[in-house]
């Protein structure tokens, strides 16, 4: 078996001095105090004298290579054993190939295709254990907490469209009864174009008055004002 080294920087690549030094102790602090994490860059070293990741480029692969822990664009922190691997040197340039095709540089994205992806990609190839957490947590962090924000906003956008379809079908329901108080009931008058009967529409209208909803001209408008103020029973209904 071949060993699997993964070699670790701290993410020093910017023009100001500041910024590098803010991260290295934002990389103390929550790395080597807390235990957490930090902004670190990496790469994976198996058979020569070679380590490889993955970065921005507009054109071509982001794959790239350069000596063990001679990054020059970071500062090197560790390297760390993750195992052995049971494939050839040839089978591991043909997963490098095929990497380097799967991974074109202008796909970079900080938070859901780093370099650290990559790393935890090419580890899974060669039957190897993934990079520890703490190296990539504040990007899978970062990408979890996009992911709930839009899906958030999307379920709160259909629910908002969903009330104000309510509210304009309870409004023309009661002010059909209205304009139709003067007649004999009938079975027919009884059943909307939709099937719903009086009873339900005048249900959902009293839940929407309740929380002071008002017909709109447009869906994008929101009866009531603030969602937290709907029925417990409609709040849950969004979840």
């Amino acid at each position: 078996m071949k060993e699997v080294i993964l070699h670790v920087y701290d993410v020093t690549n910017s023009e100001s001095e500041k910024t590098n030094n803010t991260i290295l102790q934002i990389n103390r602090i929550f790395k080597d105090r807390v235990g957490l994490g930090g902004i670190f860059h990496s790469a994976i070293q198996v058979y020569g004298e070679e380590e490889w990741s993955f970065g921005f480029c507009e054109n071509g692969s982001g794959v790239f290579s350069c000596p063990p822990g001679k990054n020059p664009m970071y500062t090197y922190r560790e390297h760390i054993l993750l195992g052995g691997t049971n494939c050839s040197i040839l089978k591991v340039k043909q997963i490098l190939r095929e990497l380097s095709q799967e991974w074109p540089g202008d796909s970079y994205d900080l938070l859901s295709k780093n370099c650290n992806h990559f790393c935890d990609a090419f580890c899974e190839r060669l039957g190897v254990p993934k990079l520890p957490g703490w190296v990539n947590r504040f990007a899978n962090v970062g990408d979890t907490a996009v992911v709930v924000a839009g899906n958030t906003a999307l379920r709160l956008k259909q629910a908002k469209t969903e009330i104000v379809t309510a509210s304009k079908v309870a409004y023309r329901f009661m002010a059909g009864l209205a304009s139709n108080s003067n007649s004999p009931a009938t079975p027919e008058s009884l059943n909307n174009s939709n099937g719903s009967s009086p009873r339900f529409q005048g249900t959902w209208f009293r839940n929407l008055v309740s929380v002071g909803a008002k017909p709109s001209g447009s869906a994008s408008e929101v009866p009531g004002g603030d969602v937290d103020t709907l029925p417990l029973q409609q709040q849950k209904s969004m979840k």
